[in-house]
Parts: C-alpha cells; sequence; structure tokens
C-alpha cells in the first residue's frame, strides 16, 4: 500500500514538473524581454542587458527553469519584475477570495447533486427521475456566466436580497461573507450539480443490479442497508468526477469572479496577462495545476479506502 500511494505521489510531483516546464517555456516565448516593458520603450540595449543580467533572464533556459522550481518548492514565487511585489504575497492575497467561492460550490454540487442522483436512481420510473432527466440538461447547458447575470437582475436588482456584487471578507461578518459569494457559488455549482447528479444516478443503478443485490435481497438484508453497501460500490467514479470538477471550477471562478465583480484571481490573473508579468502568470496557472494534481490524488486516496479490491491489489 505505502509503495503504491508513493507511487502515485511521484507522479503527480512529476506532472507537476512537467507542467512547470512546458509553462515556462510558453510565458517566455513570446517576442521581446520583460526589461522592455519595465524599462520602457527608450531604454537602451546596455540597459536592457543589465536588467536581465540582474534578473537572471540571460541564464540558459534549463538553469532558470531549475532556479524556478527550486524557489517555487520553497514557496518562494519571485518578485514582479513589473510591479515589484512578491508573487507569493499577491496570490496569497487573491487566493483565500477565489478559494471561498469555489468551496461553495463544490459543496453545494456535493451534497445537491449527489443527493439527487440517489433519489432519481432508487425511483428509476417515477416522476422524479423524468424531472431530473430535465434538470440535468438544463444544466449542463444554462452557461455559467449568464446564469450570473440572470441572477444579479432577479436576485439582487429586482428583489434586493443579495448584493449585486463585490466581496466581503469572512473577517468583516460571516453573514455579509456569505452573502456576496451566494450567488457566484451558485452560478458556478449548477453545472457540477448536474454533471454530479448523472453520474451518481448512473453509477448506483449499474451497482443495484449487480449479483451481490440480489443475493443480499434473497438473505433477508434490509433495504437501506442494501442500498448503503451499492452506494459504496457505486462512488469512485463520482469521486472521480468530483476532483476533476473541483479542479476545473478554479477556472470557470476566474470567469464568475468577473461577472460579480470580485477581486480574486481572475483580477490578477488578467493583470498579469495585460502586463506581460509573466511571474505572475507563472505562479497563478502553477498553483491550479498544483490543484488538479492534488485534487485527483485525494480522489485516488479515498477511492482506496472505499474500495477493498484497490487496497487487496496494493
Amino acid at each position: 500500500m505505502f509503495r503504491l500511494l508513493a507511487g502515485r505521489f511521484f507522479a503527480s510531483l512529476g506532472t507537476l514538473f512537467f507542467v512547470g516546464l512546458v509553462l515556462f517555456a510558453l510565458t517566455r516565448a513570446g517576442p521581446g524581454s520583460p526589461a522592455r516593458i519595465v524599462l520602457g520603450a527608450d531604454a537602451t540595449s546596455q540597459q536592457i542587458a543589465q536588467f536581465e543580467h540582474a534578473n537572471g533572464l540571460d541564464r540558459p533556459f534549463l538553469e532558470q527553469y531549475a532556479a524556478w522550481l527550486f524557489d517555487v518548492l520553497r514557496g518562494d514565487f519571485g518578485k514582479s519584475f513589473v510591479t515589484g511585489r512578491d508573487v507569493a504575497g499577491e496570490i496569497a492575497g487573491a487566493l483565500p477570495v477565489t478559494l471561498s467561492i469555489v468551496l461553495l460550490a463544490f459543496a453545494i454540487a456535493l451534497v445537491v447533486g449527489i443527493g439527487i442522483g440517489i433519489l432519481a436512481a432508487l425511483r428509476p420510473s417515477g416522476p422524479f427521475a423524468s424531472v431530473t432527466r430535465l434538470g440535468v440538461v438544463l444544466g449542463l447547458s444554462i452557461p455559467a456566466f449568464w446564469l450570473g447575470i440572470v441572477l444579479i437582475r432577479f436576485i439582487a436588482v429586482e428583489l434586493r436580497w443579495l448584493p449585486p456584487g463585490g466581496y466581503v471578507p469572512p473577517s468583516s461578518g460571516l453573514i455579509a461573507h456569505l452573502q456576496t459569494i451566494a450567488m457566484p457559488a451558485v452560478s458556478l455549482a449548477v453545472y457540477y450539480v448536474a454533471v454530479l447528479a448523472r453520474m451518481t444516478q448512473a453509477s448506483l443503478q449499474d451497482a443495484l443490479r449487480g449479483d451481490y443485490v440480489r443475493t443480499a435481497r434473497a438473505m433477508g438484508l434490509s433495504s437501506p442497508r442494501i442500498v448503503f453497501y451499492a452506494l459504496l460500490n457505486a462512488l469512485p467514479p463520482v469521486i472521480n468526477l468530483a476532483a476533476l470538477s473541483f479542479g476545473y471550477m478554479f477556472g470557470w471562478a476566474l470567469i464568475i469572479e468577473q461577472v460579480f465583480n470580485i477581486p480574486g484571481l481572475s483580477r490578477a490573473l488578467l493583470n498579469a496577462i495585460s502586463q506581460r508579468d509573466f511571474l505572475l502568470l507563472q505562479g497563478i496557472v502553477f498553483l491550479f495545476t498544483a490543484i488538479f494534481v492534488l485534487a485527483n490524488l485525494g480522489a485516488d486516496l479515498v477511492n482506496r479506502v472505499l474500495d477493498p479490491r484497490q487496497r487487496s491489489a496494493a
């Protein structure tokens, strides 16, 4: 078991190193030098050369990457060439904003999506299953940013139940904080509620058709206990999909933050792109990659706990 977990960990680490290398290469593939942006169009060749030498930009590519990766592993993402501010500090300031939206959206997707999927699987021929199928189609079809605009129009402007945008940190009041992230989180969660509901329904229905379920019924086991065991067997693909969804949510959160004017990672990322601040851009994208990889690693570990066959195979 330990060897398998160690293998998964090092495979995830290798993925991060490879993605970091590709990202490092892409951010430097554009024309021009960061020195031209920092020093201005009137900078001389000598001034540009001095800037590049002072910041290590004249070193070989792999040497630059190794130095950057070593610093990142120590939690140091460098200092922005454009603003001079610490990149890790800028990310740390914006990450809690985006993370609060994603975590609430993920909780909604898990609870509502898996709950609806279980109920639809247990009543496959009833009206609830038909409504679920229609709801899944609608949830998969509605763009998150459009739903956000609709919620602002009716919930914030017409009904005045919630603020139309902005962000209040938890330190200023939990209720006010939840009010500012409620609509963004719902806008982000609807698609993944539909995805998880459909996967849960299909996986649980397949598990309930298994031979062990018929045997358990013949032995007189209670229906709740049978459903519980079937759900344990149905969960691994749902958990894998949930891990992927958690990673994808960070990408969609960047758009949702723009709709609701929330100063999260989207604003930092757009500023980095517009200013060609590739150190900040590298840091944000590398962070998203790390979250995605860690989410999938966590899903593997949870599945090892839930599935005895995987534990015995280890």
